[in-house]
């Protein structure tokens, strides 16, 4: 397993954070998905290494900008 924590800025209610966890889960290899809301810490568990263009790619994909 391989956990890995990214922070999302521009979240600000449920529907977000719903929509960041929709697209990220769609990353293949991708097992849990763990989104703080107030912090915009989003923890993924996965049973391979990400590339960090995959998970960023699927937050602009869901209209969010990964920070850092």
């Amino acid at each position: 397993m391989d956990h890995h924590t990214y922070t999302v800025s521009g979240m600000t209610c449920a529907h977000c954070v719903m929509s960041v966890t929709e697209e990220i889960t769609a990353i293949d290899g991708v097992t849990d998905v763990a989104v703080d809301l107030p912090t915009g810490a989003v923890a993924v568990t996965s049973d391979r290494p990400l590339d960090d263009a995959e998970v960023r790619t699927a937050v602009e994909e869901a209209g969010y900008e990964l920070v850092g």
